[in-house]
């Protein structure tokens, strides 16, 4: 009896594993056949950087949010509101929402308009030397460089997020399985480019809304009810705070006017993300980027909204014992996982729904990993090899050198990612932390500030890209009040070289201060 029992566990849990199997399957191999279908498109380097700026208002949208959510969605925020509470992620996410409006409001428009008008700059790095006319391209190579330093890492933990994903659901070694899930990636990024990371990064985020959805439903019914989940939570202590938040260990630690101002400055890092600013960049109208930034802000609040609810799900599952307790920071990160390992054992139904949030996971993380990729291999094939050292390259060399060079950075991201331990939260919070304070005050500086200049810009890069490592590996070790997240000090301190180093300098040449005029004026036109 008890044999025939055994086997119908063992059937069961098969037929489960085989059905997620399924649903990753097709949804992996459809992201292949749009790669394939969107290489056809790609007859110059501009489309499969750029795409030609032919996307639509809600492509634009969503493939900018889709590809600002890593794997921090659906493994990053439900993780941290387990493990921690609701204070740090929570003003960390209203942080995030503010940051994606200001983003969408103030600078979307003005770079779409003075990245064609200057130059028709095709990535950040050109946006910048030709802004301000830096004809050495200095400062082209070391945006290149910033790209490479803080993308590549950025990259690995998209990657150890699918790792993460296969060997828990399928038992599969972590690194075959990362492996696996970045040749997929590479695959379809390198056929189709530009466009092709962009449309299946609008399939990608219905993807994830879905997952979010179906995991909220499930998670509330399998606690007994929203009721009973917040009323584990308010039995937590100080789970729900804002202003304490809890450690590993179940300790509490106060989470004060400093702590919430540091990590509201999450805010402060979607001015400087290259992969979200050449969405921008890319919008067929700039007229039509007020539709954009309505759905993009929306999409972005309820999402990230919904991701740190499932945490707080998540805790009262194991509360009641549906879920073991994942009590260290690389352990709660699975939460999704466990959660829907758990739904997959119902039915086949359920096995092909939990396949689904198994793809939104997957989804996260490549939406995000494909953009990285692109901007990554346009700073090394046409900022650095065109722009720096002047290597003379046909058309169809470039689209090769492209595609190789996007190659050689996604092997470097599997090495990077090779520990399975690494927090993928932890690895994002810093690479983003490096272009927030890198590039964004340079950004806002060269679309709003007339009388910046490139010595200015210089400064200011070199200063957050600095002051990020200083402050994370040197200052911050201090503790207290200068424990601080590593964006806000940096950011700040690039902010005031810019203007400090920009008035000690001549004044930018007339053609340049001609062309600011010329944007401001078309910004003032319907």
């Amino acid at each position: 009896m008890c044999t025939v029992k055994r086997k119908k566990e063992l059937w069961s849990v098969t037929k489960s594993v085989v059905c997620i199997l399924i649903a990753i399957l097709v949804y992996m191999a459809a992201m292949v056949i749009i790669g394939a279908v969107y290489s056809k498109k790609n007859s110059s380097v501009g489309d499969f950087y750029l795409g030609g700026r032919r996307l639509g208002p809600i492509v634009s949208a969503m493939s900018a949010e889709a590809s600002d959510m890593s794997s921090y969605l659906l493994m990053g925020l439900p993780g941290l509101a387990y493990l921690s509470g609701c204070a740090e992620v929570g003003w960390t996410v209203i942080g995030l929402a503010i940051g994606t409006y200001l983003n969408w409001l103030i600078v979307a428009k003005r770079l779409r308009v003075y990245s064609q008008r200057c130059g028709n700059a095709i990535t950040i790095p050109d946006f910048f030397s030709n802004r301000y006319r830096d004809n050495r391209h200095v400062l082209m190579g070391i945006a290149a460089l910033v790209i490479l330093v803080f993308f590549v890492p950025y990259t690995a933990s998209g990657f150890s997020a699918c790792g993460k994903l296969f060997n828990q659901l399928f038992g599969w070694d972590y690194h075959m399985a990362m492996i696996i899930s970045a040749v997929i990636i590479i695959a379809y990024t390198c056929l189709g480019g530009f466009l092709a990371a962009s449309f299946t990064d609008l399939i990608q985020s219905i993807v994830m809304t879905s997952a979010l959805v179906v995991l909220v439903i499930y998670g509330v019914y399998t606690a007994g009810g929203l009721e009973n989940v917040m009323e584990n939570a308010r039995g937590i202590e100080n789970y729900l705070s804002f202003t304490s938040t809890r450690t590993a260990d179940g300790g509490l630690v106060s989470f004060g006017g400093l702590s919430i101002v540091s990590t509201l400055a999450w805010g402060l890092g979607y001015f400087g993300m290259p992969h979200i600013l050449l969405r921008f960049m890319a919008i067929d109208d700039k007229n039509k980027i007020k539709i954009s930034r309505r759905i993009a802000s929306t999409w972005v609040v309820i999402a990230m909204g919904v991701a740190v609810f499932i945490g707080i799900i998540g805790n009262a599952l194991t509360a009641n014992g549906t879920i073991e307790e994942l009590a260290t920071s690389s352990r709660s990160e699975t939460i999704v996982l466990e959660m829907a390992t758990v739904l997959s054992k119902h039915s086949v139904g359920a096995a092909l729904i939990a396949g689904l949030i198994f793809a939104g996971i997957l989804a996260c993380t490549m939406s995000t990993s494909d953009s990285q990729l692109l901007a990554a291999s346009s700073s090394v094939s046409e900022n650095l090899m065109k722009g720096v050292f002047h290597v003379k390259l046909s058309e169809k060399q470039s689209m090769m050198v492209a595609r190789a060079v996007l190659l050689v950075i996604a092997v470097l991201g599997i090495i990077l990612a090779w520990d399975s331990n690494s927090s993928v939260f932890r690895v994002v919070s810093f690479a983003w932390a490096g272009f927030g304070a890198t590039f964004g005050p340079v950004v806002l500086t060269a679309l709003f500030w007339k009388r910046s200049n490139k010595y200015g810009a210089l400064a200011g890069m070199l200063t957050g890209g600095i002051m990020v490592f200083v402050w994370k590996f040197a200052v911050s070790k201090l503790g207290g009040v200068f424990a601080i997240y590593e964006l806000l000090p940096a950011f700040v301190c690039a902010l005031i070289a810019i203007v400090v180093v920009s008035l000690l300098t001549k004044a930018p040449e007339q053609e340049i201060v001609d062309e600011f005029e010329a944007v401001s004026a078309e910004m003032k036109q319907k």
